[in-house]
């Protein structure tokens, strides 16, 4: 998925005004009103903050793909919350390496974070996406005690396609048919928070008047062709009661995210809590540059100490 972030804004142009007699003149022309300057924005490389190690470690293998999880472990002994992302890429692209500033910062506020790369569409087709990440927190658990984490506190965040899926992880806590035939099946993959950022969460009403190609080749079908696909990934369909606390982060100049606002909307009625972030002048994708990587670590932080405490020493 190609950014927004590197387009420049226009030159305007001067338009001067010539003398006429009055009878002769047009009717005058209200001035333009000036284009609204954008903010200017940063890119930002990785580089593994101070204290932390940085390791990765694979989670499946499978002839196409090796399932891995890029860490971010804290020097310091102790128990920490943990934090796992879920890269963008219109499910085709791999965007770890995109995703290492914001997942870097957030360590820094007292978490072990991840980033998962999952199978790709062209990879594997749907639920492949879906079935690695529950694997990844399954890793998780299972090697809390060597990645220094409270394997009863974790949460997810992800944008874009991420978002997507963090939608579908959280919503389908708990449901056995997402969990797909990866490793460490004895433990839980469920999460107690998550950040949808800048993701469509009703996948059927985003694609069942067109045909999308990157939904075609996530799904391998169209709407037309396999409509139950579509709504079985659709986090907006398994919205229901126990669901985790799950709020929204969105850019300004990006585009509607189909059904967000019905799935809060859901969420809201159940009592689950939920929240909408509009980050102002942000395009798509906002975490991967500066000014917003660093509002939505705050944001981050601030959602998951409250919902998964700040470490144990």
């Amino acid at each position: 998925m190609k950014s927004l972030l590197f387009t420049s804004l226009a030159t305007a142009t001067l338009v001067c005004a010539f003398t006429a007699p009055l009878s002769a003149q047009a009717p005058a022309t209200p001035a333009a009103t000036p284009a609204k300057p954008k903010v200017p924005w940063k890119r930002i490389m990785p580089s593994t903050p101070a204290g932390f190690t940085l390791v990765t470690k694979d989670v499946a293998v499978y002839p196409e793909h090796t399932v891995t999880l890029t860490l971010y472990v804290p020097e310091k002994a102790g128990k920490y919350p943990a934090v796992m992302d879920i890269h963008g890429g219109g499910w085709k692209d791999r965007q770890v390496e995109q995703d290492k500033p914001m997942m870097e910062r957030l360590a820094t506020h007292g978490f072990v974070t991840g980033i998962v790369a999952y199978r790709l569409s062209g990879e594997a087709k749907y639920p492949a996406a879906i079935n690695d990440c529950k694997a990844a927190v399954r890793y998780l658990r299972a090697h809390a005690e060597e990645l220094k984490i409270d394997p009863e506190r974790i949460g997810i965040m992800g944008g874009s396609a991420g978002g997507h899926l963090t939608g579908l992880m959280a919503m389908t806590n708990g449901l056995p048919e997402y969990e797909g035939d990866g490793p460490n099946r004895e433990q839980s993959s469920a999460v107690k928070a998550a950040i949808v950022m800048a993701g469509s969460q009703d996948l059927v009403a985003a694609n069942k008047d067109k045909s999308n190609p990157g939904a075609v080749a996530f799904f391998g079908a169209t709407y037309q062709e396999k409509p139950e696909i579509y709504e079985q990934a659709s986090p907006l369909q398994h919205v229901r009661a126990g669901a985790p606390p799950t709020i929204f982060i969105e850019g300004e100049r990006d585009t509607l995210k189909i059904g967000r606002a019905e799935m809060q909307e859901k969420l809201g009625a159940l009592g689950i809590e939920t929240e909408l972030h509009t980050l102002k002048d942000a395009p798509h994708p906002f975490w991967m540059s500066q000014p917003w990587c660093d509002e939505v670590v705050d944001i981050a932080s601030a959602f998951f100490k409250k919902h998964l405490g700040e470490p144990k020493f």
